[in-house]
Order: C-alpha cells, then structure tokens, then sequence
C-alpha cells in the first residue's frame, strides 16, 4: 500500500472495527452467552421475521459460503429448530420454516440483545444517543452506496438550547432568502419565548431534525384554542432541502395533534414562502383567509391555513 493517507485510514478502520467488535461482544465464544454464534444467530434472525426464505436467499442476503449455509442449516433442522417445506414456484427448493422450538430459542435471543442495546443507549446523554445514531446512519449510507443525503437525519424532541438555534436561523435564513429585516428575529424570539413559558407535553410539541449532530430544521405544535392547534415554527436548513425533512416535521405535528385530540390545525404563512405552501397543500392544508400586511420592511400578503383532522 503506497498512498500514506489510505493506509493510515485503513489502519483506522481496522481499529474501530477491533473496538466494535469487542464493544458487542461478537469475539465472546456464544453470542449474548448463548451456544450460538453470531451467524447462527442472524441466521435464526432472518427465518424468523421473513416468510418463504430459501436456502438461496438466504446465503445471497447474507454474503454466506453456501457449503458453510448447508451445514449450519442441517445443525438447525437436526435439532429441530427449522423444517423444509416444498415451494409451489421451483420443486428443487425449499421454503425454510421456523418451528415452534426454533421459535423459543431464538425470542429470548433477540430480547436479550434489544435489552443490551438499550442499557448501553440509557448510558448516554441524550444528545450523545443521536449523535452514535446520526453517524452509523452515515456509516452505513457511505458502505451501502446511497446518496450521502439518503435518511442520514434523526427527528428527535426538543432540549434546552435549541429555542436559541430556532431564532438565530430564523432570523439569518429569512434575511439571507428573502431581504427580511431584524423585526423578523425579533418576532420569533416572542414565539419561542411564549412556546417555553406555556409549554405543555399534553398538548405541545415541539421537534428538531438533526443531521451528523447539526440541527437542520424544526417547528413546534402548541394548543390555540379548545379543540384547535397552531403550527409554529417550521424552518429547514438549506442543506437538508430535498431530503424530506419539512414534509416529516409537520406529518409529526399531524400525527401528533390526532394523538391529542385536536379536531384542526391551524397556522400563519406569508404567500412568498412557496416551498412552505407547497408542503402545508401536500398535507391536506386549505388556504382560508389571505390579508396583505407590511411586515419585516417588505410588502407581504399574509395568509391563515386550516387542516380539519
């Protein structure tokens, strides 16, 4: 290896993977302390939450040696955890089905390892959990070739210091995009402060897209009136645009106020935000009441957008 940067990178990925491997336990004699391994393990894994595999399938969904498969499967059905089924589309295979002994060995399995997961997780603060999930969602679109844009993003609840962030790209986004002056900032900075002052998790939300550990995006559904929700809030980062992150923050305060009981929604947009009024139209929003207004040193036609739940 001649290129010096590749090979102290190499070397760095061989150490993580060393680090990782050890941190879950895959060096340990049985996985999870069970007296299987960890291919055994993932074998059971996908014969129990997907129906029809083949033998086939199988070795191609997991890169697995098919003399190795052979064996490892004759181990299962000898013990009496899988059986074969002929299938109706090709004779020549079989339709691997796990059995109700296969069944017992491998749940306890399973929520052994969700346990593990969730003890290591409860062991971080909060932002550091979204950090290690923000990079192993990179991780794994770098390794399986997707667009680095494709689904590396968390949506996760409101904390303490976002509410600063929220005005601050407020104020620079709309200055920046749309010539509006500092009033603008001024404005939200109310919002915010009303939404933290009043907040209730009964009946306000509030929610942060967050990329790589940046925050990328946000809005908040807060109560209005009996039976009536506001949506408030709603910015997206130019990075994130095109990444559905605008479209998931108000599904989230649809899905939401339902939850609530809210019988409709309720928010204020100006007419020269298309890409917001596109996003309000494709969740079933209607136009209801249109007033031109000056505000923020520019001539603007405010509108009211209803959504009925």
């Amino acid at each position: 290896m001649r290129d010096p940067d590749l090979q102290a990178r190499t070397e760095a990925v061989r150490a993580f993977n060393r680090f990782y491997t050890k941190a879950i336990g895959v060096l340990e004699k049985g996985y999870l302390h069970s007296p299987f391994s960890l291919t055994e393990v993932r074998v059971l894994y996908e014969l129990r939450h997907r129906d029809g595999l083949t033998a086939a399938a199988i070795g191609r969904e997991l890169g697995l040696d098919t003399g190795y498969l052979s064996r490892l499967l004759s181990r299962f059905e000898a013990r009496g955890y899988l059986r074969r089924e002929p299938t109706a589309e090709d004779g020549r295979q079989s339709r691997l089905v796990l059995t109700p002994a296969g069944i017992a060995v491998f749940d306890p399995l399973e929520e052994a390892a969700s346990e593990d997961i969730a003890a290591r997780l409860a062991g971080l603060a909060p932002g550091d959990q979204d950090r290690l999930l923000g990079a192993m969602a990179t991780i794994r679109g770098i390794l399986d070739g997707q667009p680095a844009a494709a689904g590396n993003w968390l949506l996760r609840s409101h904390r303490p210091g976002d509410f600063g962030w929220i005005v601050q790209r407020h104020g620079e986004i709309y200055s920046a995009e749309y010539g509006w002056d500092g009033t603008f900032e001024g404005v939200v900075a109310g919002i915010a402060a009303d939404i933290i002052a009043r907040f209730d998790p009964a009946t306000d939300g509030c929610w942060i897209a967050e990329k790589d550990g940046h925050r990328i995006g946000s809005v908040a559904l807060v109560a209005k009136a009996p039976g009536l929700a506001q949506l408030r809030i709603l910015v997206v980062d130019r990075e994130a645009r095109g990444l559905g992150v605008g479209r998931r923050l108000v599904g989230e305060c649809i899905q939401f106020a339902r939850r609530a009981g809210y019988g409709a929604i309720t928010l204020s947009t100006y007419s020269c935000l298309a890409a917001a009024r596109r996003l309000y139209q494709q969740a079933g929003f209607e136009l209801v009441e249109e007033v031109p207004e000056r505000s923020y040193g520019q001539d603007l036609l405010a509108e009211t957008w209803t959504l009925r739940l």
